[in-house]
């Protein structure tokens, strides 16, 4: 839910209204000339819905063989997640190689995070640091992804260990939670940690009548000017600012290097915060002081360079290079259930809904 003065680019969600987020689902029937039926097809704006009717100007029919057959991907990995690992980098990183960079990813057990930081690697970066929430999710990171270290912030000392991993500062810090996680890694600090703040969303998120019905033929977003195409449900990203991470209270700390870069993806540390989500004056300093850009990275600014970059994360993905971990829940009466899990940290990887088999 977005109130007015978010100041948000995302539409205002209003109570009884079905909810959208980017999804993949199975063309039943077809008035467009594009698409046919049995194809597979995705939307940024899929409704939580078993079945709907789209137009087909605004479906990407989707090519399974890219995945090896693991469609759910398009979700995640050659979806926006993924994709917004990539640019996020590629643009705003900017990440020399050979040059002995470290890069630094909060969230980075989330969809994005772990693709973010396995992604700087195979850009160039020389080591690349993790922080989340447990120290499964560290193993993970460490063993099955390729980070160098991996810390958890909830254990006491992470200032210490952060410098203690980044001996020659940090050069590209990847930040999807914003918060005192991200006073860490900028500028100076306690060692304190304190726990994750519970997300609450409100009293009556969603509730059953509209999030469970079924339209069967009756149109969700008929435009009579374009071919429409009705379609079933298939698979739907549980879509948060940022698939990551739990949030944090705490410590301020370790130190970015002068002329560095921070790829800003996610706040999720704030969502609960009323806007606007100031920095603290040392952290504001700190980035003043060492000439660190900070630029708000939005995806959809970089539409030209959605299909290159899907074929290059393709590539890398069948050539073993990058791996995708999913968090799965069945059933679209557990979606709210799941959305909450992965605001507080309950995933690894992309958090995803599985409507109906494929």
């Amino acid at each position: 839910m977005n109130e007015e003065s978010a100041g948000s680019y995302l539409l205002i969600w209003k109570i009884s209204e079905v909810l959208f987020s980017n999804g993949i689902g199975v063309v039943e029937k077809s008035k467009s000339n594009q698409l046919k039926v049995g194809d597979i097809v995705s939307d940024f704006n899929w409704p939580w819905q078993t079945k709907c009717i789209l137009d087909g100007s605004s479906l990407k029919k989707l090519d399974p063989s890219l995945v090896d057959g693991h469609v759910s991907h398009y979700l995640g990995l050659l979806g926006s997640t993924g994709l917004t690992a990539l640019i996020g980098i590629r643009e705003q990183g900017h990440v020399t190689p050979g040059a002995n960079q470290t890069m630094v990813v909060s969230g980075a057990a989330g969809g994005v995070g772990s693709l973010a930081g396995q992604i700087g690697h195979l850009l160039g970066c020389s080591r690349v640091i993790g922080i989340c929430g447990t120290n499964e999710k560290c193993a993970f990171l460490t063993s099955e992804l390729g980070f160098d270290e991996a810390l958890n912030y909830k254990m006491p000392g992470l200032t210490y260990k952060l410098k203690a991993c980044c001996p020659n500062g940090v050069d590209i810090y990847f930040d999807n939670v914003g918060g005192d996680i991200s006073d860490i890694v900028i500028s100076q600090g306690s060692d304190d940690v304190g726990t994750p703040a519970d997300v609450s969303i409100g009293s009556q998120l969603l509730p059953p009548p509209f999030l469970l019905r079924e339209t069967g033929s009756e149109a969700l977003r008929l435009h009579s000017q374009f071919p429409t195409v009705h379609a079933r449900s298939m698979l739907c990203f549980v879509n948060g600012p940022v698939a990551g991470e739990g949030t944090s209270e705490g410590p301020r700390g370790s130190e970015m290097k002068k002329n560095s870069h921070l790829v800003l993806c996610g706040q999720i540390s704030q969502y609960n915060k009323s806007p606007p989500f100031t920095l603290e004056p040392q952290t504001e300093n700190t980035l003043k002081e060492r000439n660190i850009t900070r630029e708000m990275f939005l995806l959809l600014n970089y539409t030209n360079q959605f299909e290159s970059a899907t074929l290059q994360l393709s590539e890398w993905v069948r050539a073993g290079k990058l791996k995708a971990k999913e968090t799965i829940v069945h059933g679209l009466e557990n979606t709210a259930g799941a959305f909450l899990s992965m605001m507080k940290g309950g995933n690894i990887g992309k958090q995803i809904v599985q409507v109906a088999e494929q």
